[in-house]
């Protein structure tokens, strides 16, 4: 068991160095996509710096609060994009050509190697940009150091990213059967657009319900709001337990259904 992981973390930093070295030979792109990633960054920041200078909350979230949220989404938004996006968007296109068949006879895991086998390195500094808002953020919440916090804001934000991820593979997966994906990475979109907002934008009359659907039946909202409130609101140890089961669950049916979905792969020679 440890072997095998050693084996496959060793894989996986193969993987990112070589990546890395392509992203490298074209820097004038590279920069090109920090640079935009900052911008967007810089926008977003100043359009709720906007927006507090007219109130003192929203949605129950004060300033400090609130920025942590955001730079929780960018961070595990920012993951799921350097490790797992441009592989998944690429997909569909291993189905139609064939060159899945590749993929499928080499000895390693196939959902490792469809979901990770390369890393897009331009959109890893809104990792950092995430962390970085959510450090300044608690400087000016003056928020005091909890370990118990910290250890459940690591635990969530994991089960977030988990969560993340196994909504995009089986998305994914779909493109088995869909042959084009590009709907289906829209609905992605939809999702990751859910999960930058809080929880309580839902509490209003008449949109409960809906928020009670995407944290129970379709979680997405889980997936940056149960690490922020933890860390700087609410320690709720219900939804902590929610989401670890959640995460677990999604992992679990994620697989399952990708193995469903290769079992039904044609390859080009069929």
């Amino acid at each position: 068991m440890v072997a095998g992981v050693a084996r496959y973390a060793r894989m996986f930093g193969g993987l990112a160095r070589y990546t890395l070295a392509r992203e490298m030979a074209f820097r004038g792109n590279f920069l090109v996509k920090v640079s935009v990633e900052l911008l967007w960054m810089a926008i977003l920041v100043a359009f709720y710096k906007t927006v507090f200078a007219k109130t003192t909350t929203i949605a129950g979230w004060s300033e400090p609060d609130y920025f942590f949220f955001v730079g929780c989404f960018f961070a595990i938004n920012g993951l799921i994009e350097t490790l797992f996006l441009d592989n998944c968007n690429e997909f569909a296109e291993l189905v139609r050509t064939g060159d899945l068949d590749f993929l499928l006879l080499k000895p390693i895991d196939e959902q490792f190697l469809v979901s990770c086998r390369k890393m897009d390195w331009g959109t890893a500094p809104n990792l950092l940009m995430g962390a970085a808002l959510m450090v300044v953020a608690l400087v000016q919440k003056g928020w005091e150091f909890d370990a118990g916090r910290v250890a459940a804001f690591a635990v969530t934000f994991a089960c977030g990213v988990a969560i993340a991820y196994s909504f995009m593979m089986m998305l994914t997966s779909v493109s088995v059967w869909m042959v084009r994906n590009q709907s289906l990475m829209e609905m992605w979109w939809l999702f990751s657009s859910l999960a930058r907002y809080p929880r309580g934008i839902f509490e209003g009359r008449g949109t409960e319900a809906l928020g009670r659907f995407f944290t129970f039946v379709v979680p997405i909202l889980l997936v940056s709001n149960v690490p922020a409130e933890v860390m700087v609101r609410v320690f709720d140890p219900g939804m902590i337990a929610w989401t670890v089961a959640v995460a677990a669950g999604s992992l679990w049916v994620s697989r399952r259904f990708f193995q469903y979905a290769l079992r039904a792969y044609r390859s080009a020679s069929s």
